[in-house]
């Protein structure tokens, strides 16, 4: 039974940082620093407060700066919840409970003797301190560089042994393992002909897999189970025209379902306890929209099941298969409506606003309660539930951040877990059983709770795939039979990784010049000290997404080549709160590109960045925001690298593709109208900015990319060249939004890294 992934993200890395200032003889001037909160004329004999302590650690020990939130949960971590925020003097005994804590060095929960025992041994405090001493300030600061002397003890600056772009690039082996209904089978996803195709191998048994798919041209993009067959989407060279295909468990007999040009297919429902159906969307008879069929994964045969009149964003089927619940959109609001049976018409059931969401997930198994996520008269996503009259119930809510997904049990009708994502993710869990098996299953893998996913589950929750990943880790997939309580490995993705070669990821966070405190990821070279290091700079896309921590090739590849990589969640990423998303409306090369910048700042003036060894490298939104940190800030980067990236506003939004018609009124909103706002369209669009450009480039594109059409990087590349500037241009005519094939990934990568250390080393 499938649920509803929750986005990834994981538990709280701390790092040391930088030198701190020199001592005073009569006062700690070095603690007179925004945010501490201890007063500048502090004696160096006075004792510290728990809470001064927490605040000077947090600011020493890791990179969380400027962000109240985070950095109240990590004091809270570090003191297993206790009231931390204490004005009571701190003891060297509570001293070194947190430092301990702080450092990771102990993740059982230990006794405070054994915790001063422990920083004794470890040179953070001295041989003869006494758990019920007080800390002066003079201590305080001698301690933390203790601690950070520490932290840093095994660092020899001279890095690690490089690991090869193949080994991070090529195909990583088995993954995206599925559980046949009745939990019998198990299909996945593995390299055959250099291309990712579907197997599927019976459980219990010591039987060969079988591969029930031959794709040759492309990466089958998703598979899933529909009683006995293996159900697979795949585009045609990255056009993401997906159609889906049907396959026996033998392989034998593979079938285009919805064998149309040009047409795009998306799954609604799979439509479970009724055989040989499905539900999907095509945009077959207009191609703006999306109407709903009944499809027969048999006979192929399709029925219309709704017309989309031209506005209708999103579907929702109740748990008979019924098409209940549609969003109406003009592109900026949108109504939610609702209608009892698919013979009447919809009517509204409830209004949103500008910046309001409301996205239904399912319906309970009486089809009587709509369980949504809902941001509507608040500013954070919450989950919700809503009763046939519109009235709502707040199921769960974050004071910090949007509420991220939800696992919900079709079968039992079980609402099992929330989640939501800090610095990493974080879970609540609403059945008590299902918490259970997540504490069983945490506690055998001896993992967090951000590193821990329960991928799929059989109907009545006996069998399992659980998958474990991290930062460092790309992914181990086991198998859980919780009648046997047998835990078995399937797969390891990339086994010849030397997962101690591979760097950490650290949540961060710096202030913006406007006060707007931006969050993300730095992630440093292992066996480097954080000092004068050259930084890749790296933007997402989207840019109405956002980063997570989580093992990600391209970053720890350029870790291990002795780059620092900083990842910001700037102004219009998702996650936190409508007001923040928003804050990057029209913002396209202005503010979103100012909290870049500040984080380069950030960086440098940390100690961490060689301000002159700077590069910027991104996908897609990221790619503009390379273009636009060359023209706008010409000085600050010395290397540039934009995959798939926007030169010019107005062309791009020409040439969106025909099904993002409906979200047109919204991009206008977010982005900037081609006539109304044809000044700041300019203003902002690269393409325009050539003449400003010096910095060193290399642009890749997919000849078929949809979204981010080829003229984008043509216009580019023809303006640079006009002026002399260097660029280096890679185009692939089997590709669309961003390269996916394993040679052309393993080609782009080889010559990034060759073009970045040209310039940056």
């Amino acid at each position: 039974m499938k649920k509803q992934v929750l986005l990834a993200a994981m538990a709280s890395a701390l790092l040391v940082s930088y030198p701190l200032g020199a001592k005073a003889n009569e006062t700690v001037r070095s603690l007179d620093r925004e945010n501490i909160g201890i007063a500048e004329n502090v004696k160096v004999d006075a004792p510290v407060s728990v809470k001064d302590f927490i605040q000077y650690a947090l600011d020493e020990l890791t990179y969380q700066h400027g962000s109240k939130e985070m950095r109240d949960e990590l004091a809270k971590r570090w003191t297993s919840n206790e009231d931390w925020a204490r004005d009571q003097h701190i003891t060297k005994g509570e001293l070194a409970k947190i430092l301990i804590r702080a450092l990771q060095m102990e993740d059982q929960e230990k006794s405070i003797s054994d915790y001063l025992q422990s920083a004794i041994i470890n040179g953070l405090l001295k041989v003869y301190s006494q758990a019920n001493e007080t800390v002066t300030a003079e201590e305080m600061e001698d301690i933390i560089e203790n601690a950070k002397a520490f932290a840093s003890k095994d660092i020899d600056n001279k890095g690690v042994k490089e690991i090869s772009v193949e080994d991070f690039m090529k195909n990583a082996g088995e993954s995206e393992f599925d559980l046949s209904p009745d939990g019998e089978y198990i299909s996945y996803m593995s390299d055959w002909e250099n291309r990712m195709n579907v197997f599927v191998k019976k459980m219990h048994e010591d039987s060969e897999p079988i591969r029930v798919t031959s794709s040759t041209d492309r990466d089958i993009a998703l598979s899933f189970w529909k009683d006995d067959h293996i159900l697979y989407f795949k585009d045609n060279g990255g056009d993401e025209n997906y159609h889906i295909y049907s396959s026996n468990l033998n392989g034998q007999e593979e079938r285009d379902l919805t064998p149309y040009p040009d047409v795009r297919v998306q799954l609604v429902s799979n439509l479970q306890g009724i055989e040989n159906e499905i539900l999907i969307e095509m945009n077959k008879e207009d191609p703006t929209v999306y109407d709903v069929y009944r499809l027969n994964i048999k006979t192929g045969e399709l029925h219309h099941v709704a017309k989309n009149p031209g506005n209708i964003g999103g579907w929702l089927a109740d748990h008979d298969g019924k098409i209940r619940i549609a969003v109406e959109t003009d592109g900026v609001n949108s109504t939610v409506l609702y209608r009892e049976t698919e013979e009447d018409e919809f009517k509204p059931f409830v209004q949103t606003e500008q910046s309001d969401v409301i996205s239904p997930i399912a319906f309970s198994k009486d089809n009587q309660s709509i369980y949504a996520l809902s941001n509507k008269g608040r500013d954070k996503l919450e989950l919700v539930v809503f009763d046939l009259d519109a009235n709502e119930k707040v199921l769960y809510s974050n004071p910090q951040v949007d509420v991220m997904g939800v696992i919900y049990h079709q079968a039992k009708d079980k609402l099992l877990a929330t989640g939501y994502v800090t610095d990493k993710q974080h879970l609540i869990f609403f059945d008590k059983e299902f918490e259970s098996l997540f504490n069983k299953l945490q506690d055998k893998l001896q993992v967090t709770e951000s590193e821990l996913w329960i991928m799929d589950f059989n109907e009545d929750m006996t069998k399992f795939i659980v998958n474990v990943s991290s930062d460092k880790e790309f992914g181990i997939d086991y198998y859980y039979d919780s009648t046997t309580d047998e835990l078995t490995k399937l797969s390891e993705l990339a086994p010849w990784i030397d997962r101690d070669l591979l760097a950490d990821m650290h949540p961060i966070s710096y202030t913006s010049r406007d006060g707007l405190t931006i969050h993300g990821y730095l992630t440093l070279p292992k066996n480097k000290k954080p000092e004068n290091l050259p930084l890749i700079v790296n933007p997402h896309g989207g840019p109405w997404a956002r980063d997570f921590w989580s093992f990600n090739p391209e970053v720890q590849l350029l870790a291990n080549r002795g780059y620092a990589v900083l990842q910001m969640n700037f102004r219009s990423s998702t996650g936190y709160g409508k007001a923040f998303t928003d804050a990057g409306n029209k913002e396209w090369g202005l503010k979103i590109q100012d909290d870049i910048t500040d984080g380069v700042q950030w960086a440098i003036d940390q100690g961490i960045a060689d301000p002159d060894r700077i590069g910027i490298y991104g996908t897609s939104f990221g790619g503009y925001a390379t273009l636009a940190g060359i023209a706008f800030t010409p000085d600050l980067y010395a290397a540039a690298v934009d995959n798939v990236g926007v030169a010019n506003l107005f062309t791009l939004l020409e040439t969106i593709p025909p099904y993002w018609e409906t979200m047109r009124q919204d991009l206008y909103k977010k982005m900037g109208h081609p006539e109304d706002d044809k000044e700041l369209l300019e203003a902002v669009s690269p393409v325009f900015h050539a003449d400003k450009m010096k910095t060193p480039l290399f642009i890749a594109q997919g000849a078929n990319d949809p979204r981010v059409n080829r003229a984008e990087s043509d216009q580019m590349v023809e303006a640079l060249q006009k002026r002399g500037v260097e660029v280096k241009y890679m185009l692939k005519e089997n590709e669309g939004h961003g390269f996916h094939n394993e040679e052309n990934r393993i080609e782009f990568y080889n010559a990034m890294i060759e073009f970045l250390d040209k310039h940056l080393k």
